[in-house]
Formats: C-alpha cells, structure tokens, sequence
C-alpha cells in the first residue's frame, strides 16, 4: 500500500504510484524459465521491484559469450551454472527477495510444480521448452508471459489460461519442425545442437521490461491495465517501431485441458496407478495419459547391442541416447504421449521412468473422464 510518509522506504518512489501495493509484490512468487540475457534482465527487475519470491530454472552453465549479454555473469563465473549464479546474485541485488536456482530442463519440473507459482515468465530460446510451460501453465490456470529476441527485433506475449495460448500460434510447419528437432535431439548431431541466435543486451533489456510491467500489474491485481492478454507486442530496434497484434483461439487446441482436481499418487507402478483411480473413482480406466513423451529405447539392430536400452521420459534421456555406443547406429525407438492400461509399460515402477520433481498423469475412461494424479520422482 502507499505509505508517503516512510520517505525511508526502499521502495518509496514506486509506492508513489497510485495503484501500486508493495505488500502484494512481496508475496508474488515468480517462476523465470531460462537464465540467459533475457533472464537476467527479467530476474534484475522482479529484484529492484521487491517481488518476494524468484525461482529459476535453466540446465546451461556460463558461457563467455553470455558476458555480453547478461548483466549478472563475470568471467569467475564461467563454467558455473546459470541459474544458481542468477539466484545468487538477485539476492546480493536486493536482500529483500528470496531467489532459488534449480539446474534442470524445465520439464523435469514436472507439471504440478508450476502450480505453486503466481504467473510464469518465459525466458526461452525453443520452442519445445515453450511448449510445455504453455501447455502445464494453461491446464493449471496459470498466467505466462513469453518473449523472443533475434538481432535487433523482440516480441513480448502474454497467455491467460483462457483465450489463445501459445500453441494456437503454431503452424503445421512448426509443430514438424519440433518433432524433427526431437528426434535429432536423441542422435545429438552437433550441427542440429550448435545453433545460436544474433542477440544482444540492449534489445533482451527491453523485452524483459515490458514482461516485467505486466507481471507487475498481474501480481498487485491491477488487471484493468494488462495490455497483452491474449497478444503479442512486437518491438523492431532498427526503425524503432512498435505494434501490437492479436492472435485467434484455436477452439480445437490439444492444450486447452484443465485440471479441475489433482490426486496425490504415493508410488508403486503404474499398474498400481490406474488400480488406485479404479477404486477412489469408480469408473474403469481406458489408458494413462502423459504430460511428457515417453520414450523406449530397444537393443541396436546393427550390432545386437542392449546396453543403451531404457524407457524413460524425454526430459530425463541424456543427448546422444538414441546412438547406440559401441556401433554409432541410430537405435530403434518407440514414443508415446498415453498408453493403454494393458500396456506392458505399466509394470514398471514410476522410480524407473523419470518422472519429473512433481508430474501429472491422467487416468482417462473410455468416455474421456479424467483423474489426474500428482506424481514424483522416485
């Protein structure tokens, strides 16, 4: 609340601003995904800002390129990873916040993790990754705002857990080129792998303060001036030009699911899963369905080799699994998003799959009922 008396207020000049109230700042709990120049320039301003509770998550470590582009790394930084030096340094910035550093791929999460979170910020460079936080965020009511940077050129969009989400947004061609990058993300080929994007420092600081203004607005609950919902801000550096444009919903939209209740599932296998949700919901369950794809590894069919056979999520196979090790041939693969209950798959122990830190699945009914069950990993 404004308090224009308490001259002696770290916050004194924002809490000038009439509908602003630091209290509500103080209790927002932000989760930033990537820690890259546009992750560190989001993190800087929920830090100055005095939002109580930053998490972020990225799997990369400091590079010195990233010395360029991101206010918080110097070059004894180096090697480390970049989401615990962010977190270190945003609490250094402002003793205030409480910052947290997880190294992982965002969805070893898992999905239920997001829904101790306020709103989302998405600090990504692919669109797989964006494509899990919108399609948890969405299904968990979670607000989350994305931007992009390439060269001189930024956008900024903001997806509600109503209207079009970012999945709306993709073409037919997006969608195979994800699907390709998967497959190829499996064999690890370095020329798939080493592909970086022309930024730079000025043009990530400018997106990740528009993304910054409007999660302001959303935690103190001054929804009247959220100007994104649902849309995207474009920003070109090079004319200095700004526009805003709208996207359509896409009423037939995979990711437009919910869940209205979340179980909790204490371990065992999946068998024992889907026996649970018979009992506790009396309906008889058709297949499981994943947040994640799971993949099965088979025996290499060049030289008879078993060692790199495993069934696992996605998120959880390291880069190159799909090569085989003593031959180098590409190794046969299945992948499924849902399986059925009389899959053999089902026999295994939820500890061996690698679910993420707290994942959903869903038990669904031949007439489409769902259960959704909390899962963690073993």
């Amino acid at each position: 609340m404004i308090q224009l008396d308490d001259t002696n207020s770290r916050y004194h000049r924002q809490e000038l601003i009439t509908w602003w109230d630091q209290s509500k700042l103080k209790a927002g709990r932000v989760l930033v995904v990537g820690a890259g120049a546009i992750g560190n320039e989001v993190v800087k301003n929920l830090a100055l800002v005095g939002v109580g509770s930053i998490t972020i998550v990225d799997m990369d470590l400091i590079e010195h390129s990233n010395l360029a582009r991101c206010v918080f790394f110097r070059e004894d930084h180096e090697g480390r990873p970049k989401a615990e030096v962010l977190a270190e340094e945003a609490s250094k910035l402002n003793p205030d916040v409480n910052a947290v550093g997880l190294v992982s791929p965002v969805q070893r999460l898992g999905a239920a993790y997001l829904r101790d979170f306020h709103v989302v910020i998405g600090a990504l460079d692919n669109r797989e990754a964006r494509a899990w936080v919108n399609q948890a965020s969405r299904k968990l009511g979670i607000t989350w705002i994305d931007a992009a940077i390439e060269g001189l050129r930024g956008l900024v969009r903001m997806f509600p857990p109503e209207g079009p989400c970012y999945a709306c947004t993709l073409s037919e061609n997006d969608w195979k080129q994800m699907a390709h990058r998967k497959s190829c993300a499996l064999l690890a080929p370095e020329e798939i792998l080493s592909g970086k994007t022309p930024t730079n420092a000025t043009t990530a600081g400018i997106v990740a303060s528009v993304q910054v203004q409007e999660v302001i607005k959303l935690l103190v609950g001054n929804s009247q001036l959220l100007s994104l919902l649902g849309k995207c801000w474009v920003f070109t550096g090079d004319s200095m030009s700004t526009y805003v444009t709208g996207y359509q919903e896409d009423p037939f939209c995979l990711a437009h699911d919910s869940y209205e209740n979340l179980y909790v599932f204490p371990g065992g296998t999946l068998a024992e899963l889907v026996d649970k949700a018979s009992l506790e919901q009396g309906f008889e369950p058709y297949a499981l369905d994943f947040e994640e794809e799971l993949v099965a590894i088979s025996e290499c069919r060049n030289c008879g080799s078993k060692a790199g056979t495993k069934t696992r999520f996605r998120s959880a196979l390291e880069l190159g699994d799909g090569r085989c090790a003593e031959c180098g041939a590409a190794l046969p693969t299945e992948i499924w998003s849902s399986i059925e209950v009389d899959h053999p798959v089902l026999q295994h122990n939820i500890s061996s799959l690698g679910f993420g830190m707290a994942d959903i699945v869903s038990v669904r009914s031949r007439t489409s009922e769902r259960i959704h069950y909390i899962v963690r990993e073993g």
